[in-house]
């Protein structure tokens, strides 16, 4: 699990639908048929989030929507949804939009671009003005980029080997770890320090002036604590920016090894954005190829791809009678490659998404975002942002793998490219209506073609642990 983890992962079906595992001292049992998983993630009272990924999250993160418990997650719920309903979501394209622009306005033809820490930038500037109005400065904006990275490489051995007495010795990776989920909390505490001082909330059209009213309620069932209002604001930034800017990256990565992918995509984006502006809330629906790429490689490589429950009861599943308090954990990555939900699932085949094809996916079988009670609030946000980015570059700009490039996902907590780098090539798109012209795909310099096996990309190690 810790020295090969996905190819761990795949390894398990074998063993039957319901597999039990070693986590360090811990037993624990993994789901890997999508009928169980479906099972587990519908009823959400009795398999809560828990086990020793959520345990690590809330000492970080608290007791946010991300994280609390089943009776608390209705209310929480309750008062964040607002924020993330789709009239809602679709006015924010143009802010989204804007800091599109913002992150590529710089790139220059043959440039070499670290796309992961840039798409990284992206979504932590985008989910700030969504929570505070406006971007945070550069500074804290790239300090929050590089707490967010070093927290999501210690979280995963904080989760398969549960043992806290090794997270206590002094070591480098370990003071790493302390010191940038400690700052994170410490800007959190800032920026709400800042808004507390300035602008009444009440004038700021954001998520955090919902949170700051809700703390200053009179009303009990609407009031929450400070320790909440920390806890939401800290899991909207962990959960919002670094599991879109994964997707991102992999989107990128995997256009550029399929370039009939990449050249359909860059047909429809042409034709949609023929202006060259970044798509608005009327382009959205129309961008169908663009958002069956970013529907692919949700499932090719999810970013949040393993996670823990734990029961409140004793309860039988597959046969199996699990006691209170046992952990049970699900793997999107595993359940995404199952051959009997997608044929050729190592392939990347955005058609699988076209209209009226998704519908033989069987339940529990593609879950990037949950599912049931619990799933992802920010769905909808993150698949807008994520059509907005990936439309607006690949109308400017093809991307394009450096020489000897060679893919090695190293999952942490999240899963996809930390470390990728490519170089820019602008793009003089076609007029509307004329045939593509024949294409070469080799980039500027030539590309060692890479080969790529996802069911056994884990390397040998766990990234940075």
């Amino acid at each position: 699990m810790f020295r090969r983890p996905l190819d761990f992962l795949n390894s398990l079906p074998a063993h039957g639908d319901l597999v039990e595992i070693r986590l360090g001292p811990l037993h624990a049992w993994v789901v890997c048929h999508p009928e169980l998983v479906h099972e587990v993630l519908m009823d959400a009272r009795t398999f809560d989030k828990g086990g020793p990924l959520y345990d690590r999250l809330r000492t970080l993160l608290g007791d946010g929507i991300g994280t609390c418990r089943h009776q608390a997650h209705r209310r929480q719920r309750r008062l964040l949804q607002p924020g993330f309903r789709k009239a809602r979501v679709a006015d924010q394209t143009e802010l989204i939009g804007e800091e599109v622009e913002s992150v590529c306005r710089e790139w220059r033809a043959g440039q070499e671009v670290d796309i992961s820490a840039t798409m990284l930038t992206l979504s932590v500037r985008v989910i700030s003005r969504v929570l505070f109005s406006d971007s945070l400065d550069s500074a804290t904006a790239a300090e929050v980029h590089r707490c967010l990275v070093t927290i999501v490489r210690g979280l995963f051995l904080r989760t398969v080997v549960p043992v806290e007495a090794l997270f206590r010795v002094p070591t480098s990776a370990n003071r790493r770890f302390r010191h940038a989920s400690a700052r994170l909390r410490a800007i959190v505490d800032t920026v709400i320090a800042d808004r507390r001082r300035g602008i009444p909330s009440s004038d700021r059209d954001d998520l955090l002036g919902v949170l700051l009213a809700a703390a200053r309620s009179n009303g009990e069932a609407a009031a929450i604590t400070e320790e909440e209002l920390r806890s939401q604001v800290l899991t909207l930034i962990f959960a919002g920016a670094e599991t879109t800017a994964l997707c991102l990256a992999s989107a990128f990565e995997l256009l550029a090894r399929h370039p009939e992918e990449e050249g359909r995509l860059h047909s429809e984006v042409d034709v949609v954005l023929a202006e060259g502006r970044p798509p608005g809330r009327d382009e959205l629906p129309r961008l169908v190829h663009t958002r069956c790429v970013l529907t692919e490689t949700l499932r090719h490589r999810p970013p949040g791809w393993l996670f823990t429950r734990v029961t409140t009861k004793e309860t039988d599943l597959a046969g199996q009678r699990l006691p209170r308090g046992t952990t049970v954990l699900y793997s999107p990555y595993l359940l995404h490659h199952d051959p009997a939900s997608f044929p050729d699932p190592d392939r990347f085949l955005p058609d699988r998404w076209r209209p009226g094809q998704a519908v033989a996916v069987p339940p529990g079988a593609m879950i990037p975002f949950a599912a049931g009670t619990r799933n992802c609030i920010g769905e909808t946000f993150a698949m807008a942002e994520a059509t907005v980015a990936l439309a607006f570059i690949a109308r400017h700009w093809r991307l394009r793998h450096l020489p000897g490039h060679v893919e090695r996902l190293r999952p942490a907590a999240s899963l996809g490219p930390r470390d990728l780098v490519m170089v820019c090539e602008p793009r003089a798109p076609r007029p509307v209506g004329t045939p593509p012209r024949a294409r070469s795909v080799t980039s500027r310099a030539a590309v060692t073609p890479c080969v790529h096996d996802p069911r056994t990309a884990g390397g040998h190690d766990v990234h940075d642990a």
